[in-house]
């Protein structure tokens, strides 16, 4: 059977399948005597194993009946749901999501499962799973363990490195040799880590931070590193260190990195088996109704390749671009039929914009999916107990927005995991419950949607945030005093910024908030932050429902136009010479109480026959969080909605401007990118 015209179907239907088996075990786990649950999951299993056995992925295949035993003894009442049988589905999930990937990339999605078949049939026969002992998976676990160095990582930092990977990073395992005489062994580590957070970031080392820092290790150490310089630069600046004998550099392979999962100790085992009775009787007294679900074939949808939608959006683009133009034409001439034709003709392009963004748009469920696994299994490795909700995961998003938006939620979630929330015995004495909250939450207002992360832990400590902030150079004494909290607030944002007292493996070393920062931002949104101290802290993003058609305020300088976004605006004005005054060496405006600074884009942008005179100023009044400035231009033009071009290969680093659009009269009208402006 030719099986290639049929395999874009039958990867969308596995990652659809993979995502119900993840949701509805984290749904088991809260509930463990809810079949419905179960008899979800063995669906989806039986319907993979179904479609991978007929595309000829045997392993797939072999995998998911293996879990469909398992699945049918729960079911049947022969097997109770513990944490440990649930650790070992997941992680049985996450094998399969790594082959349903290499397939979709171009491989043949094989991979060794020996080590997870066998623990789901000593789960299936009752008996204890044995965790993969000496000569167990000697083909793949001798090559990790040469690479890792026997280095645990847990999943949090799989999916870490696995996100780095997709954005163009490599990871890699980084040995450092110091020379026996070595004296000060901690400075030496400390100078290898400072070199490293310049060019990418440290996400595992071994032995931990706390015993390097304490010298409490050999003459060795290792490091997971995620970087795009290459291995031989890196080994060039450490050995610039003096006191290091040699370094040892390898790429961290997908082999190696499922290996390096960790298994089970037999203490988490009988710990486990203890808590168990008890747990299970908390969630029989507190048993949610099942949410019913909607059965997909009932639902009358096409699925249709994101390509062709690009198309279709390229084509309506060049269609308002020629709306643009005849509406130019139209006032030109002043012919009624011509104009009625043209503005009928407008209403309905504006339809037509409304249907293919709608067709654009995804739910932004699919990247709020993978966090629950994620926030699962941070909240184990720091010892806390987390109740974790998704509010509005049906907001929908553009495709490209979507994409965009996932590395900066993990470092917010990451932030209140590790700095939020309490630990259970300090949330005690506090008098909350020791289970903390933490809620992502998506909504739509208007042409923005906010997505919401919050925690109910300690809250922002605004004096040790100054504290850190004056000793960084960040701040000023004399700035500080005048600062309010939310700009306090701010502060957090700044790069290589952290209040962490102690570098760990979670947090510490300031690489996190300024990249979520910086990364929303980029997509023409922006982050508040509202926090209340013993009570916890409120992350706010607003981001644009599209990227590719944005409404724009268009003003003159000589004969060139420029586009102002107008969701950077604040207002326009016009101003006289005795408005402005000097500080600094610039002039600024005093607008509501406030000193705004003036900046003349026919100087910045170097225009020549610009039409300002010494009378009167043209303004227009922008804003970058709490950050204004007032744009000088000659003449307003209007508001018009245009299309958001790129600039070319050619042109990417000009300053101040993120793209351009063609207007009605054909010319070309560049963007202004206001926060490269204040910034």
């Amino acid at each position: 059977m030719e099986t290639n015209q049929y395999l874009d179907l039958f990867l969308d239907e596995s990652n659809e399948h993979l995502q119900s088996i993840n949701d509805n075990l984290l749904e088991l786990e809260k509930n463990p005597d809810e079949l419905s649950y179960v008899n979800e999951i063995f669906r989806s299993a039986h319907t993979l194993k179904g479609m991978a056995a007929t595309m000829g992925f045997e392993d797939i295949a072999d995998l998911t009946h293996k879990m469909e035993n398992v699945l049918d003894r729960i079911r049947n009442e022969e097997l109770n749901v513990t944490s440990q049988l649930l650790d070992v589905l997941l992680s049985a999930v996450e094998t399969l999501e790594s082959m349903v990937a290499s397939i979709s990339s171009g491989g043949d999605g094989k991979q060794d499962v020996s080590h997870l078949i066998e623990q789901l049939d000593q789960i299936d026969k009752g008996k204890p799973v044995q965790t993969a002992g000496a000569g167990q998976q000697v083909s793949s676990a001798a090559t990790a363990d040469s690479e890792t160095k026997n280095l645990e990582i847990n999943e949090y930092e799989k999916t870490v490195i696995v996100q780095s990977k997709e954005q163009g990073f490599q990871p890699l395992v980084i040995t450092v040799y110091l020379r026996e005489d070595c004296l000060l062994k901690a400075a030496r580590a400390y100078m290898v880590f400072e070199i490293l957070d310049k060019n990418g970031e440290v996400i595992k080392s071994e032995p931990s931070v706390e015993k390097l820092e304490e010298e409490n290790f050999e003459n060795e150490f290792t490091l997971i590193y995620v970087t795009k310089e290459s291995k031989e630069d890196i080994e060039k600046k450490i050995m610039k260190v003096s006191e290091i004998e040699k370094v040892e550099i390898s790429v961290l392979s997908d082999e190696a990195l499922s290996a390096a999962l960790p298994a089970q100790t037999e203490e988490q085992k009988e710990e486990e088996k203890k808590e168990a009775p008890k747990a299970e009787n908390d969630k029989k007294q507190a048993k949610p109704s099942v949410k019913t679900k909607l059965n997909a074939a009932s639902s009358k949808t096409i699925r249709v390749n994101i390509e062709r939608l690009d198309q279709l959006m390229n084509l309506f683009e060049e269609l308002v671009i020629d709306r643009g133009r005849l509406e130019e034409i139209s006032k030109d001439l002043n012919v009624k039929e011509l104009s009625e034709t043209v503005e009928k003709m407008s209403r309905i392009s504006s339809d037509l914009q409304n249907i293919i963004l709608t067709m654009r748009m995804m739910p932004i469920e699919q990247v709020f999916n993978r966090f629950p696994r994620m926030v699962r299994s941070l909240s184990k490795e720091l010892n806390k107990q987390v109740n974790f909700e998704i509010i509005g995961a049906e907001t929908e998003l553009d495709r490209t927005v979507i994409d965009e938006i996932g590395d900066p939620l993990v470092h917010l979630i990451r932030n209140s995991l590790d700095h939020g929330i309490e630990p259970p015995e300090v949330r005690k004495q506090n008098g909350k419950d020791p289970v903390g909250n933490v809620i992502l939450k998506a909504y739509s207002s208007g042409n923005h949607v906010f997505i919401e992360v919050e925690d109910d832990g300690a809250g922002i400590n605004v004096e040790k945030v100054l504290k850190k902030a004056i000793e960084n150079g960040v701040v000023t004494p004399s700035e500080a005093e005048r600062l309010t909290d939310e700009q306090i607030f701010q502060l957090i944002f700044a790069s290589g910024f952290s209040t962490a007292e102690v570098v760990s493996d979670v947090s510490g070393r300031g690489v996190g908030l300024d990249v979520v920062k910086t990364k929303i931002e980029a997509l023409g949104g922006t982050v508040f932050v509202e926090s209340e101290r013993g009570k916890g802290s409120r992350f706010i993003i607003q981001l644009p429902l599209t990227l590719s058609i944005i409404s724009v305020l268009l003003v003159e300088i000589g004969s060139e136009k420029y586009a102002i976004p107008l969701s950077s605006i604040i207002e326009t004005a016009i101003i006289s010479e005795k408005d402005m005054f000097h500080a600094h060496n610039q002039k600024v405006i005093d607008f509501r109480g406030k000193v705004v600074p003036l900046i003349f884009l026919n100087e910045l942008f170097e225009v020549p026959d610009s039409k300002q005179t010494d009378e009167f100023y043209s303004i227009v009044i922008v804003k970058k969080g709490e950050k204004m400035a007032a744009l000088v231009v000659d003449e307003f033009i209007g508001q018009q909605e245009v299309v958001l071009k790129s600039l070319g290969n050619y042109l990417t680093n000009v300053f101040a401007i993120s793209g351009a659009t063609i207007l009605g009269d054909g010319q070309v009208a560049l963007i202004i990118d206001c926060n490269a402006l204040i910034k």
